[in-house]
């Protein structure tokens, strides 16, 4: 038998359950057809050295990149007297962002709404509890609780 191994068909690979496989194979056989392609060319160094990057596929992260030149610490008045300047427009910019849609007045009056109406379940809540505590099977002296008649078929 050879050396290498059976190779897994085409309509196996494409099965659910095999997608990591199939990625291994495509992985490994990519790799095998650049070595034969630049197997003179590539250096051991090299070979080391692919680990350390990483491709991105977008450029949109560079967007958030501070750009231009930059100066610390007195090196250059001129430079820092911009960067100042773009400093403040961005928290310029993030002030009228974060504008309110509801004033401080009227975020109370919700609230006190919401007190008010917590308030009444609470009571709620308290009344019948102490009701039942009234109506407990170990006070005897005090009327049961009423409860809900059953239906009761009429008699024929």
């Amino acid at each position: 038998m050879d050396s290498k191994r059976l190779a897994l068909s085409k309509s196996i690979l494409d099965m659910k359950f095999m997608k990591r496989t199939k990625d291994k194979v495509e992985k490994q056989q990519f790799q095998e057809e650049g070595e034969e392609y630049f197997g003179s060319r590539l250096t051991s160094r090299m070979k080391e050295a692919s680990g350390k990057f990483f491709m991105e596929p977008s450029y949109i992260f560079c967007e958030e990149l501070v750009n231009g030149r930059l100066s610390f610490q007195g090196m250059n008045p001129a430079i820092e007297k911009l960067m100042e300047a773009r400093e403040n427009a961005k928290r310029a910019e993030t002030e009228t962002k974060e504008e309110v849609d509801v004033s401080d007045e009227q975020m109370t009056v919700q609230w006190q709404k919401m007190r008010t109406k917590f308030n009444i379940m609470q009571r709620k809540s308290q009344h019948k509890t102490n009701r039942k505590l009234k109506h407990s099977k170990t006070d005897c002296n005090d009327e049961p609780i009423g409860k809900k008649p059953k239906f009761l078929k009429p008699a024929e």
